[in-house]
């Protein structure tokens, strides 16, 4: 089985500067022996393998991913269904075609900014009975595996009625999985691959096995499909695809989106891009006005009262502006009629407050994000009301709420709003959501979604939050909204824990949940986050076990921010500083007896940091290049 992250991550994080592929050159095959029914698929010697069997009598399709030698999924069964065609079984290959894809990108959030895809596809193209075609399309990288069904164009298949898709599990096999909800924010709990209740789980499902992790997703979900989510019966290791929609209106040729393994030991788990790497490319032709920041969220600050004073939004913008911090968020009720909460008010154009404040924030050097519900912007005419407004009194953001969906319909009107917020310049924060699905990649104003048990819940527990770095923040920006420390007691964690999820949880805003008194009252705190950049050069995982212990490390520059979770009695942690070689001048923030304290070391890189840590607990720090006369890391 997989064993947690330790020393000997200072290697693997070395050899993770560069990609495999440079090394090793990408290659498809077809197995010896099995002419025309089994092929192999791998873009490297130590990368995931995929087997793709087609069997004589049934015409059965099957999927496999190996991992050196070593079992990530079983043989697990492949297939589409709609009116017209049963494109499970009764097929029969016709031929196979090839190719590599070498690109780069560039994104504006995420663990890093600048990326290199090297994936090999083979794409098998099989006919079924009365002649429906079948594409598969499976793709190789260094840290996964996918595929995707293709229904070319010139037959008839009518809807698609659902799909035979699923995962096969060794049975024992290490299990974390989030109870499926539609806003995506089921807790996330540790079981077996067998012993997990029968049920529908998320599809950011994370399984370790005798071939390292493998966290199971979807990329390029639009509105020509549905979501897709987990189906699992107790006793079993399989767990099926079941989409959201009985039936998914199509009226012609189809892509469905990608069905993806991240897979690797949980490093690799961890820094991946894959289900970015797997989406279309940015639509967004020039994306200078998309800036990502630290933000001062107000709704755990101030609630209702405070989104509905101008006075109080313009004292959440002072302490924004004499920290520093990019931007702040007015959320719900800065348009609803005073008199009555959440009922809008018709005439909001000419009635608010809000290009007074935009103004007043401009000045300052503050950019304001603000809240909206998705019923305000559910029909062509509201859109068209609401966000050129928005764009002209200088409205930087978008937070859009209740979506609580991922059937066809509610895909349709995320694409209408994706395009839409692109062309009037707002950046856009999904709550309510579905998950990032590659969706960055190819609308980057997308600076981050919800679609996690968050800051706001008040059943969150520490085992939960160290889990999160490896299940639901690897495939995007994550808005936990960090940072609420005057919710002490309602949270799980302490102090020091508390500022390290900045760092732990990435956001390209990232939204910061304290009120102004509970950041003065932790200076220490309060001057990490003065220093705290959204967008990251790179990101190691320095430390980690699912449920148990979470430690990142994010690149700005010259500088390393980390971050530090835990779950369970308090310890002394010893933390790899594999974050490059020379001496690095170390800034602590842990727990200490009458609260937060700093410390400062100069250690070597790959030297180990001792951290004293409370029970579910967690440190904070800055690391920067030393040399004679450096103090601080601070800026």
């Amino acid at each position: 089985m997989a064993v947690p992250i330790r020393t000997a991550v200072a290697a693997l994080c070395a050899g993770l500067a560069a990609t495999l592929f440079t090394t090793v050159p990408a290659r498809a095959e077809q197995d010896v022996g099995s002419p025309g029914h089994s092929w192999s698929l791998s873009a490297a010697a130590h990368a995931p393998r995929a087997q793709i069997s087609l069997d004589d009598t049934t015409g059965t399709l099957s999927l496999a991913v190996s991992r050196g030698g070593r079992t990530v999924i079983e043989p697990s069964p492949v297939g589409i269904v709609t009116e017209q065609a049963d494109l499970s079984q009764d097929l029969r290959f016709l031929h196979r075609k090839d190719r590599l894809i070498d690109e780069r990108y560039r994104t504006k959030s995420g663990k890093r900014l600048d990326r290199r895809v090297r994936m090999n596809e083979t794409r098998l193209s099989f006919a079924g009975s009365g002649g429906a075609r079948l594409d598969l399309v499976v793709r190789a990288s260094a840290d996964g595996v996918a595929y995707r069904y293709v229904l070319p164009a010139g037959y008839g298949y009518g809807d698609v009625l659902g799909e035979t898709s699923a995962f096969n599990l060794p049975t024992d096999a290490s299990a974390w999985l989030g109870t499926y909800r539609v806003d995506n924010e089921g807790q996330f709990a540790r079981y077996t691959a067998a012993t997990a209740p029968t049920g529908e789980y998320s599809d950011q499902a994370l399984f370790a096995t005798d071939g390292g992790y493998t966290l199971l997703a979807e990329s390029d979900l639009t509105g020509t499909y549905s979501g897709a989510r987990l189906a699992h019966d107790q006793g079993t290791g399989t767990y099926r695809i079941k989409l959201a929609d009985d039936r998914v209106h199509t009226d012609g040729p189809l892509a469905t989106p990608w069905r993806a393994m991240v897979t690797g030991d949980l490093a690799t788990v961890t820094r991946s891009t894959f289900t970015d790497d797997l989406a279309p490319a940015s639509k967004v032709a020039d994306p200078s006005w998309i800036r990502p920041g630290t933000v001062l969220w107000t709704w755990l600050a101030g609630g209702k009262e405070a989104g509905q004073s101008l006075a109080a939004q313009k004292a959440y913008v002072d302490y924004a502006a004499e920290r520093h911090w990019p931007y702040e968020a007015v959320d719900a009720g800065w348009y609803f009629k005073t008199d009555e909460w959440d009922t809008t008010d018709p005439d909001w154009q000419t009635n608010s407050w809000m290009p007074e404040l935009v103004d007043y924030a401009r000045a300052k050097g503050v950019g304001i994000i603000v809240w909206i519900h998705q019923r305000d912007l559910d029909t062509p005419d509201e859109r068209a009301r609401w966000l050129p407004t928005l764009e002209r009194w200088g409205v930087k953001g978008v937070k859009i709420d209740f979506m609580n969906s991922e059937a066809q319909p509610m895909l349709q009107w995320y694409d209408a709003i994706l395009t839409q917020t692109a062309a009037h310049h707002l950046m856009v924060d999904f709550h309510g959501s579905t998950i990032p699905k590659g969706i960055q990649r190819t609308w980057p104003q997308v600076m981050t979604l919800e679609g996690v048990a968050g800051e706001e819940k008040r059943t969150n527990t520490a085992a939960h939050l160290t889990t999160l770095p490896f299940t639901r923040n690897v495939i995007g920006s994550m808005d936990f909204t960090p940072g609420a420390f005057q919710r002490v007691g309602l949270r799980p964690n302490s102090d020091a824990a508390e500022t390290g999820l900045a760092v732990v949880y990435e956001s390209g805003l990232q939204m910061f949940a304290g009120t102004p008194e509970s950041y003065d009252a932790r200076p220490l705190a309060r001057a990490f986050y003065d220093q705290l950049p959204a967008a990251w050069d790179d990101t190691r995982l320095l430390a980690g076990q699912p449920g148990q212990e979470a430690v990142l490390a994010r690149r700005s520059g010259d500088r390393w921010f980390l971050g530090g979770v835990y779950a369970g009695a308090a310890h002394s942690a010893d933390v790899p500083l594999t974050i490059g070689p020379g001496r690095w001048l170390v800034e602590t923030i842990r727990d200490g007896t009458d609260g937060l304290v700093q410390d400062r070391q100069v250690l070597h890189g790959g030297d180990t940091l001792a951290v004293d840590v409370v029970t579910n607990g967690g440190f904070a720090a800055i690391a920067c290049p030393w040399r004679p006369g450096i103090t601080t890391c601070y800026r």
